[in-house]
């Protein structure tokens, strides 16, 4: 393993029997989170430090597996002994969160009124009802509070909304690469790739695993659409250009409708290899969870208002070349918690990378979060507060 690695990681799983009743109404009567951890929990249980995953991610942040060892986890550059999140101090968490297919109960498991696959039946879910699923893990741990909640993007929203739900169980929270609610441009990109998987003729209305078929069609464009929305343009033309597989000559088209040119082999070959391993009826769970989300919405779009019970301390990050969450984005969720003068540190990095760039180890956004972390290591070391002398000497 490569120095400031976690090591070989064994993912565990959780069984949760009593019913989590959800945003929509319904409720899901049993149910098991996989998840992994890293570090070691402290006596007092206070070094805690949930990460939660976006779209496509899982449990699996850091770290390897020894049966899969070039599976390495998805944040793995930020989480890690001597890392932003150094996991020498820290004790972190990565969940698997429900309806995702990488060991949470989703749409893939078994209905147990039915006892068939869960398919299109299973019920929608929100940001909120993760987060509530997330805080019934933690009590299970033995984690009152956590040290910070952290995530990008989808993930930054999961932080977002453990500032507001559980305000007494978390110190800090960092919302990287995110957005207080999705523009209609982001929904409409959703509902294309959401249409993509649906007209697949192996789609069988999300239940196809009875028909032993799976959409890959659709899930290929889908995330071909959803990995153009990932990159800037700037990356864009830097990595590929106009550049042809094929260079026989700068004037040589093969003028037909194959793979002519190296962002078309990038992207097929980015929607080939989700297709195997992701499911279509997770992606349409977990883009719908994306819209949904907007906690301004029960305030008459107050998004101040929304935050308002938050009290934590704030690391708010974005780039300068992220057009799917551009930084103004963010500078909402700034300024409402500067309304209610909440302790709020934000860094704006000038990154070529679009929306991926939180995923990578860019050296001034990496300093930014663990100086941060560094900060949250200081103040956990720290001895409490001398209690007043009146209350001392009752």
């Amino acid at each position: 393993m490569k120095p400031g690695s976690v090591g070989y990681v064994t993912p565990q799983s959780m069984r949760f029997d009593e019913p989590l009743v959800l945003a929509s109404g319904a409720s899901i009567a049993g149910y098991d989170l996989t998840y992994e951890t890293y570090g070691k929990l402290d006596a007092d249980r206070l070094n805690a430090v949930l990460i939660c995953h976006a779209l496509n991610a899982s449990h699996h942040v850091a770290g390897a597996y020894v049966e899969r060892p070039e599976q390495v986890g998805w944040w793995d550059n930020m989480v890690g002994p001597g890392k932003p999140v150094d996991t020498d101090r820290f004790f972190v968490i990565g969940v698997n969160n429900l309806g995702s297919c990488f060991g949470s109960t989703g749409p893939m498991s078994i209905n147990p009124a039915t006892n068939q696959p869960y398919g299109a039946a299973f019920p929608v879910v929100t940001v909120e009802d993760w987060v509530a699923a997330q805080a019934r893990l933690a009590d299970r741990l033995g984690i009152e509070r956590f040290a910070a909640v952290m995530g990008g993007s989808l993930g930054g929203m999961q932080a977002l909304a453990w500032a507001i739900r559980y305000p007494q169980r978390i110190g800090h929270c960092i919302a990287i690469a995110t957005t207080p609610k999705l523009s209609a441009q982001n929904i409409a990109f959703n509902d294309v790739a959401r249409t993509a998987i649906q007209s697949d003729p192996d789609f069988h209305g999300g239940d196809y695993y009875a028909w032993k078929t799976v959409p890959r069609r659709g899930l290929r464009v889908a995330r071909m659409i959803g990995h153009i929305t990932y990159l800037s343009s700037d990356d864009m033309a830097e990595r590929f250009g106009r550049a042809r597989r094929h260079k026989s000559g700068d004037d040589d088209y093969t003028f037909g409708y194959g793979i002519e040119f190296e962002i078309e082999s990038y992207l097929r070959h980015q929607g080939d290899k989700f297709a195997e391993y992701f499911d279509a009826n997770t992606y349409l769970l977990i883009t719908r969870v994306l819209d949904y989300f907007d906690p301004a919405r029960a305030h008459g779009g107050d998004l101040a208002a929304a935050l308002a019970p938050a009290t934590c301390r704030f690391l708010l990050v974005s780039f300068t070349t992220d057009w799917r969450f551009p930084p103004e984005r963010t500078r909402e969720i700034v300024s409402a918690l500067v309304a209610h003068q909440r302790d709020v540190v934000y860094a704006e990095i000038d990154a070529a990378n679009g929306h991926d760039a939180f995923l990578l180890s860019d050296e001034r956004y990496h300093r930014v979060v663990a100086a941060y972390f560094e900060n949250i290591a200081r103040e956990l070391a720290a001895p409490p507060a001398a209690e007043p002398a009146a209350r001392a000497a009752a």
